[in-house]
């Protein structure tokens, strides 16, 4: 085949990037020590794609392994097609365009045997909203939130805010007892939440443990124990799940399906983008000229084919397939652009991205040698997530690549987008600041749910495609393990749940 002698150059560059493996047993060890001996029959295993980076804090991503574990809750899910439904609250109502009522549950209890009633729900919504940074679900986001009475919580916001119960479903916004939040600002989430499953244990970036609720104010779990084990190396991923030593695995590599048993294997098409972020303040992608050179630079294609093996889509924008709306409204309202070539003079750059999904340094190693033919000079740095996103974040690369979920938060792509490109966003690894941008986003943010929205997302996405601040390579296909003894393991493109209460294991 043709792609024979890019993967040999691909896997020959790697090998100078990636060092060190999952060490199973030293894991399997450390789980032992840290816990009582428990009914294998019983307990689910799950190797987890990354280590929690702020101790399992509902404030930062690390909330998502909490609603992955189904430990912790919010007011609000959202249904496979994004639509708001009730989970802490039973109902809600939008007063006035700036006032919504929201009905607490009654008869809830937090892991730690308090209750859950509306004070308790403002605590932790107000934490949310004074934390720094904050969730990204709040920026640009200032609420006024009050209890009404025992079971009722008040939200006034400060414009007419069509999104707000699908904000709620955030699971940054997850309501936790009173007791978790510490004074010096940090969140214990041990025995916290509300969930069909407590977290009894936090290991560092080893593991975690939890436990069935027995007191779950919904349907009892099937599953009394969950052991979560945190493995990078997305090949260690692959071969805990082909030894039986996991019984779930996130995201396996595509490299590793020829060797699996594919009845194990699950692709979920994911509101993902794998994007190369252009660093806007750097030395080089200060120069619209440049960040234009290396957009067209970029072979996708070739990434598709080579890195993953077609088990992934072209990127023709930010929002992906897994949006079916985005290309028909892009369709209607096409970006316009000069055809001219630019080029590089051997400016010196450095790109940078992380080893926890297996994918994304053979993909830095493909777009050096793409870059490099356009007359740039390519430099990679290649570390553990954990270990290089303080330094992303603060602008110390001149690109950086990363896969992005696109509606993690809300179903709706509007908080990404702000997040990623607004001047005040919280996950601006390009730096990058446009007033025009800026307005079109909260121009898209005010619109009512439907095609008036959509039109204005996509009239953002073309602005900030524009400028380059960032070029959007594909959209993955995420690909799940599970093994034969699982049963009802919860594929979710928007990885919010990954365990719940009607997951068994034989």
């Amino acid at each position: 085949m043709h792609l024979n002698t890019p993967k040999l150059a691909v896997a020959l560059a790697l090998s100078t990037l990636l060092t060190g493996c999952f060490d199973s047993e030293e894991k399997k060890q450390d789980a032992e020590q840290a816990a009582a001996p428990v009914d294998k029959s019983a307990e689910i295993r799950v190797a987890m794609m990354q280590p929690p980076r702020t101790g399992l804090s509902p404030l930062s991503d690390d909330a998502f392994k909490l609603s992955r574990w189904s430990t912790a809750e919010t007011l609000v899910n959202l249904s496979d097609q994004s639509v708001a439904e009730p989970m802490l609250a039973t109902e809600w109502e939008q007063v006035d365009p700036m006032t919504w009522t929201f009905n607490v549950r009654e008869g809830v209890k937090f892991h730690d045997g308090s209750d859950l009633n509306a004070a308790v729900v403002v605590n932790s919504l107000q934490k949310a909203l004074d934390a720094a940074p904050k969730p990204r679900i709040l920026d640009g986001i200032e609420w006024q939130v009050e209890a009404i009475d025992d079971f009722k919580v008040q939200i006034k916001t400060t414009f007419n805010d069509p999104l707000l119960p699908s904000r709620l479903s955030s699971p940054q916004l997850s309501i936790l007892s009173t007791a978790a939040y510490q004074e010096d600002g940090r969140v214990n989430s041990i025995k916290a939440g509300t969930g069909p499953f407590i977290l009894t244990e936090i290991n560092g970036t080893t593991s975690a443990r939890l436990t069935r609720f027995d007191g779950y104010w919904g349907e009892k779990a099937k599953v009394e124990n969950i052991l979560a084990e945190y493995v990078p190396n997305g090949f260690a991923r692959a071969a805990a799940l082909r030894t039986g030593e996991a019984d779930v695995v996130e995201a396996v590599p595509v490299s590793q399906i020829a060797m699996m048993d594919q009845s194990q294997l699950h692709e979920v098409a994911m509101p993902r983008t794998n994007t190369l972020y252009l660093n806007n303040q750097s030395e080089v992608f200060s120069q619209f000229a440049l960040r234009k050179a290396a957009g067209q630079a970029v072979n996708r294609e070739q990434i598709i084919e080579t890195v993953y093996e077609n088990h992934a889509d072209l990127a023709k924008g930010l929002l992906g397939p897994a949006l079916a709306w985005a290309q028909p409204v892009r369709d209607k309202n096409p970006r316009m652009e000069t055809m001219e070539i630019r080029q590089a003079n051997g400016e010196k750059i450095t790109i940078g991205t992380f080893t926890d999904r297996a994918e994304l340094p053979e993909v830095a190693v493909l777009l050096k040698q793409q870059l490099e033919a356009a007359g740039f000079v390519v430099e990679l740095d290649v570390r553990e997530y954990a270990q290089i996103e303080n330094d992303a974040l603060a602008g110390k690369f001149d690109a950086f690549i990363l896969s992005r979920a696109t509606v993690l938060d809300s179903g709706d792509p509007v908080a990404y987008m702000q997040s990623d490109f607004s001047c005040d966003g919280s996950f601006n690894l390009g730096q990058f600041c446009s007033e025009e941008v800026d307005a079109a986003l909260d121009h898209a943010d005010r619109q009512p749910l439907g095609e008036l929205r959509q039109q204005a997302i996509i009239e953002a996405e073309n602005l900030i495609l524009g400028q380059y601040a960032a070029i959007p390579l594909l959209h993955e296909r995420v690909i799940q393990g599970e093994s034969e003894k699982v049963k009802n393991a919860q594929r979710d493109p928007r990885e919010r749940r990954l365990i719940d209460q009607f997951t068994e294991v034989n």
